[in-house]
């Protein structure tokens, strides 16, 4: 179903050609560097949108979010809804020309349940009971028990064998010299600075027409959008700011088409709930009562989004609308705060229990001014309350491998993005997914939320799934082991010679390989 009533869209109306043409590149801007471009353990947004191009995974979603085939040319579930066959594309050839085969899908997932592999996506794949090469284009998982993801635990993309055997996933060369069965191969990653790939002239699904991806990372937001208007860049995620006053003028929208749609993320403060301030529910409540998320929302947005109540985005099927955001009343929040032992003692203008201050410090990764900005105001909310807030910028990459992996932090600022398709939270909320590596990094733990998060995995009915995911949806936001923020509007500008853009529920990258750009109107040339 198309979804263009919930949108808003700028500059759709576009001319029509039958046919693309070959050649030109397309230059992306990215705050942050990728870290890894080994699928497996992936998990930041820089390395997806590379991955997302080097590889395949055996299903993939549509501009729809509806599963489609991929790898996979077809499958098929069993009456008991526990095995899966499916049948791979004949002829797919990894980008050195040797053959993919079941047998890589297998070697995937032996690496995905490989306890000394630092993946956070293993829960789904744990839960299969075996799995089988049946001949070189048949791959066949049994699952323990019925298991409503399975399918789409699917999309993620299959590794070569012949490459990876033997190889240590957390260290090896190869996580810079990735090679996949996808539409773009890869090229040279210069670290800090650009990731290139050249499109697949073999691809199953036919050569994409633009010839190079140069994906270039600029940590400076307006830095970024300041490339973008002097043409060093044609696709950027624009800033509230930038989005709404910036992009006024003839010559920007002469040049530039924007969108604008719900996003499937969120934004959120992170307490790490091993550090004694905030083991206390009552306490985190209090928190988020002194945090004035509608003021973000106007002050940082600019309107263009809304409070999140937790784990699932408004476009979810698993929202739950009946939960409501907690009232802005720091004068509440301070009796909360006193009921649970900490006021103003030696009168220092700081609450302390016991002796301690209620100090802690809030980081946050460079480039990302939305963020920074969020960092401030709840400072400056928290404060009025008698608690005191640090802030410290980071590097993306540090930021991650020394603060969020490590738990070394008191709190976060970071968002959860890519929240479309199959619901399932687990990897991010269940109190198992705290290792390493894993999306549990505040270390949540509520064994009514793990004993639903394992319930709804075991249904196939979407009515009964639904009625565990807005339990959920409750316990979480009851909890508050995030001061949940706000789900921002996505905010894309792209430069008005790419044709055959199309705008679906998934957004506008869905059907990227079929974007071209007119003869005449191609700005790069390459020589293959």
């Amino acid at each position: 179903m198309r979804v263009f009533p919930f949108l808003f869209l700028f500059f759709l109306s576009l001319p029509l050609w039958s046919e693309g043409v070959y050649g030109d590149a397309i230059v992306v801007g990215s705050i942050g560097d990728a870290s890894t471009l080994i699928p497996v353990v992936a998990s930041d947004s820089a390395s997806h949108d590379i991955c997302g191009l080097v590889y395949n995974g055996l299903l993939k979603y549509d501009k729809d979010l509806n599963l489609t085939g991929d790898l996979a040319e077809s499958w098929e579930i069993s009456p008991d809804r526990l095995t899966i066959t499916f049948h791979l594309r004949k002829g797919v050839k990894w980008h050195d020309g040797k053959p993919f085969t079941a047998r890589d899908c297998l070697f995937t997932y032996k690496k995905l349940i490989d306890p000394n592999v630092r993946t956070p996506y293993s829960s789904s794949f744990e839960m299969v009971k075996s799995a089988k090469v049946v001949d070189d284009y048949t791959f066949q998982v049994t699952y323990k028990e019925p298991f409503s993801p399975g399918l789409s635990s699917w999309t993620m993309w299959i590794i070569p064998e012949h490459l990876l055997k033997g190889e240590d996933l957390n260290t090896t060369p190869y996580s810079r010299k990735p090679v996949g069965t996808g539409p773009y191969t890869f090229l040279y990653w210069k670290t800090g600075e650009r990731i290139v790939l050249k499109a697949n002239p073999h691809y199953f699904e036919g050569k994409p027409y633009i010839s190079r991806y140069i994906y270039r990372i600029i940590p400076d937001q307006a830095t970024m959008f300041m490339e973008l208007k002097a043409g060093g860049i044609d696709e950027m995620g624009l800033t509230p700011y930038q989005f709404k006053f910036q992009t006024r003028s003839a010559l920007f929208r002469k040049n530039y088409r924007l969108f604008r749609y719900p996003s499937f993320s969120y934004t959120y403060l992170g307490y790490n709930l091993k550090n004694p301030l905030f083991k206390s529910v009552r306490v985190r409540q209090a928190l988020t009562m002194a945090i004035d998320r509608e003021a973000i929302i106007k002050g940082v947005i600019f309107g263009l989004g809304q409070v999140s109540t937790g784990p699932f985005v408004p476009s979810s099927w698993a929202f739950n609308p009946e939960v409501k955001p907690f009232p802005y009343d720091p004068d509440k929040a301070k009796e909360i705060l006193k009921e649970e032992g900490w006021w103003d003692h030696d009168g220092d203008g700081i609450i302390d229990k016991n002796g301690r201050p209620f100090s802690f410090t809030i980081i946050t990764n460079q480039g990302n001014v939305q963020r920074k900005k969020c960092a401030e105001i709840i400072q400056e909310n928290l404060k009025k309350i008698g608690v005191k807030v640090e802030i410290r910028i980071v590097e993306w990459a540090t930021f991650l491998s020394e603060f969020i992996d490590k738990r070394k932090f008191d709190a976060v600022i970071l968002g959860w993005g890519g929240l479309a398709g199959d619901p399932d939270p687990y990897d991010i909320w269940h109190s198992s997914r705290t290792r390493e590596g894993e999306f549990n990094f505040v270390s949540y733990s509520n064994p009514e939320v793990d004993e639903l998060l394992v319930k709804a995995r075991r249904t196939f009915d979407i009515e009964e799934r639904k009625k565990y995911y807005h339990r959920i949806h409750y316990l979480i936001y009851r909890d508050q082991p995030y001061t949940f923020l706000y789900v921002p509007d996505a905010l894309i500008a792209l430069h008005k010679r790419f044709r055959g853009v199309e705008l679906g529920k998934a957004g506008i990258g869905h059907n990227f390989i079929k974007w071209w750009v007119p003869k005449e109107e191609q700005k790069y040339h390459f020589t293959d």
